[in-house]
């Protein structure tokens, strides 16, 4: 499923865009959940995730502008589109790792070349590999090369096959989904990839690159369930 949130503080052009973004899935056969806000403080106030974000530069109050860099200063590593009016705008969305903008008023051709090429870019990641965004860079790690990941303060640590560890920062529940069923959740803190699993005792998984990682006692039970599943599957 995509999440997409759009903010603006006219009704009607909220309105517009969000039958755009209803036709557009429907015709792509994609599942998706759409929110609407009507105030980049609203916007801010939501915690839930957001993959792409239409988002009007000209709002009362704080505007869209100010909006998306207190999002990104709050690590949002979502798709940011603009709707403006002045296209001079676009030459401050860099700052804000804008991905494309929209000029009002908003054709529907223009929407769907945005889309397009915006759908290729999340496609181009693949089921097999991670899209990660730390600060203006992106890098695609192929999920096999995760051997844990582990959460500390907001920022996420994954574990690499190589021995290195990359950093950012993303919620460790947007990164369960992302990463899918091969990955367990045996910690509030720790995804394990169950590839790299080499035993389990007593509360403690052991990964194939030497390191442990704690198994809570709520879902150890769960645990043993899901790790029997994956070697009959394998």
């Amino acid at each position: 499923m995509i999440h997409i949130a759009i903010c603006d503080d006219e009704k009607q052009m909220s309105d517009h865009i969000r039958t755009f973004v209803s036709d557009f899935f429907h015709k792509k056969n994609r599942e998706i959940s759409l929110r609407t806000f009507l105030s980049g403080e609203e916007l801010l106030n939501y915690d839930g995730q957001i993959d792409i974000l239409f988002l009007d530069i000209q709002m009362k109050d704080i505007d869209g502008m100010e909006t998306a860099r207190r999002l990104r200063a709050d690590k949002f590593q979502g798709f940011l589109i603009f709707i403006t009016v002045l296209k001079e705008m676009v030459f401050q969305s860099f700052e804000v790792q804008a991905y494309d903008y929209l000029v009002k008023p908003v054709e529907e051709k223009q929407f769907e070349r945005t889309m397009e090429r915006l759908l290729a870019s999340m496609h181009s990641v693949g089921e097999d590999s991670l899209l990660v965004q730390k600060g203006y860079e992106g890098r695609i790690i192929r999920k096999d090369e995760i051997v844990f990941c582990e959460i500390i303060d907001r920022k996420i640590y994954l574990n690499l096959v190589s021995g290195e560890v990359l950093d950012y920062y993303d919620r460790i529940e947007n990164l369960e989904t992302k990463l899918g069923g091969r990955f367990f959740r045996c910690h509030r803190s720790y995804l394990i990839n169950l590839k790299h699993l080499k035993g389990y005792k007593n509360g403690t998984a052991y990964m194939d690159n030497g390191k442990e990682v704690p198994v809570s006692r709520l879902r150890s039970r769960e645990f043993s369930g899901v790790v029997l599943q994956y070697m009959k599957n394998i």
